[in-house]
């Protein structure tokens, strides 16, 4: 596949090592001659500095040939013109932009980005994905992430398995026998910076992070058997009154009407404009640094401190602050990959980082086949593929024990109609079930080729 990327920032340099390492041809555009020698000497692309909205730069990196654009530029409108110079001139087949400004994203302007206006194939907005990440967390206290696939009806969870988790040492197996009507699978685990795919003879071992797939409506159970049971969160404090925690606030309003949220935003007018725009919401004006301040806003009684302003090192210190003063949990924004890991030393519950989950949801519309889903776990290392089987695929039709599935691989849900399976031996996939997968990184090419359309087909 040959790809353009427009700009060459965190997230371009991360879809750029995902996609070079996977062998396609990507050029990636940058105005900084620093970060577009910084790319070319790390990764095997070609660099061309120039804005990636003007027609002779994406000509050079090839547009005319490209599969795809994606633009990732630090500016909304770039990235927009980039993708309308590379339909109109170039006819690029799938065009990818970031958009932070939400005034772009209204309902009544929804056909602006129409083939016949702007055409966009795909809109992705950082500060939203970050903020359902924060609701899905909110939703399912106890876990370190969640996703969701198969039209919701499908979670994946990660969880922590310290000294207090009753299945350490426990052989998957025995799980299975013990909790029979448990449709959960342990997909992967997370051990001593590696990942695994386990299998059933092998232990959950006190530092593992599990990856668990399971129907949404049995995640409050399996967290349970992992020694995992919170209540949700309801009074809540939210550091930042940027795009991401205005769409929070906006959205545990309306989800959640027994929630009390307060937020903390240190810019007078952004406090004062957040206030207008919201209903039950409390926002204060000033640094979430200030101890007076958190305590105004009830840090100390709190069930979880949100921290996602656009400074790393407010997030940590403020909620490692909350936490001192009595606050329940926290729950922080990095995107400093240098601070992820000592943040359990600090006291820091979890964190969420925007790169990842930004590259994840890019890396859906760029995987091959009949892939309705992708998350990225671990900076690559796997990935959760949510893909649709067809009548030509190789897991269509028989037992999944009869199977040779490569090693790194593990089936962890079936979507059949409207209803989630939970993989056995004696289980069999049908055309058109969604499937939801744990690949090893090595291994997604080979999923990717298990869901593919064959030539024998037509």
């Amino acid at each position: 596949m040959r790809v353009v990327i427009c700009g060459a920032g965190q997230v371009g340099y991360g879809i750029a090592e995902r996609l070079a390492a996977e062998n396609n041809d990507v050029s990636v555009i940058d105005s900084s001659p620093q970060l577009v020698q910084n790319i070319q000497d790390k990764l095997d692309v070609r660099g061309h500095v120039g804005h990636g909205s003007h027609p002779d730069v994406l000509a050079r990196a090839g547009a005319e040939q490209a599969d795809m654009i994606i633009a990732v530029t630090l500016y909304d409108e770039v990235n927009m013109v980039a993708c309308q110079v590379a339909h109109s001139l170039f006819n690029v087949p799938t065009k990818i932009a970031r958009i932070r400004a939400q005034a772009y994203r209204q309902p009544h302007w929804q056909n602006l980005f129409s083939r016949d206006h702007m055409p966009i194939d795909v809109i992705i907005s950082p500060e939203m994905e970050v903020g359902d990440v924060v609701l899905r967390r909110i939703a399912m206290p106890g876990a370190r992430d969640v996703v969701l696939f198969g039209q919701d009806k499908i979670a994946m969870v990660a969880i922590d398995c310290d000294e207090d988790c009753p299945v350490i040492d426990t052989p998957l197996s025995q799980l299975s026998e013990l909790f029979p009507d448990l449709s959960a699978t342990v997909c992967g685990i997370w051990r001593g910076g590696k990942m695994f795919t386990p299998r059933s003879s092998d232990q959950i071992l006190k530092g593992d992070l599990a990856y668990v797939i399971a129907a949404r409506g049995q995640i409050r159970r399996t967290l349970a058997i992992f020694g995992k049971e919170k209540p949700e969160a309801n009074r809540i404090v939210i550091a930042g009154g940027g795009n991401i925690g205005l769409y929070l606030a906006s959205r545990i309003e309306d989800r959640m009407p027994g929630s009390r949220v307060k937020v903390i935003e240190a810019s007078r007018e952004r406090a004062i404009r957040m206030a207008d725009q919201l209903k039950r919401t409390v926002v204060l004006h000033g640094s979430a640094l200030d101890e007076q301040m958190l305590a105004e806003a009830g840090a100390a009684n709190a069930d979880l401190m949100v921290a996602i302003t656009n400074d790393d090192q407010v997030n940590i210190l403020s909620s490692v602050l909350a936490k001192k003063m009595g606050c329940d949990s926290n729950l922080v924004l990095l995107n400093n990959a240098g601070y992820h890991g000592f943040t359990k030393s600090l006291g820091i519950d979890d964190y969420i980082n925007p790169r990842s989950v930004t590259i994840s949801r890019i890396l859906q519309h760029v995987r091959r086949g009949r892939i309705r889903g992708v998350y990225s776990l671990q900076n690559g290392a796997a990935e959760i593929i949510e893909a649709e089987a067809l009548d030509t695929s190789p897991l269509v039709g028989k037992p999944l024990r009869e199977l040779q599935l490569p090693d790194g691989v593990r089936i962890g849900a079936i979507y059949q109609g409207d209803t989630v399976i939970q993989p056995t031996g004696d289980c069999i996939i049908k055309p058109k079930d969604r499937v939801v997968i744990l690949a090893l990184n090595e291994r997604v090419r080979q999923v990717e080729q298990m869901f593919r359309v064959s030539l024998e087909f037509f």
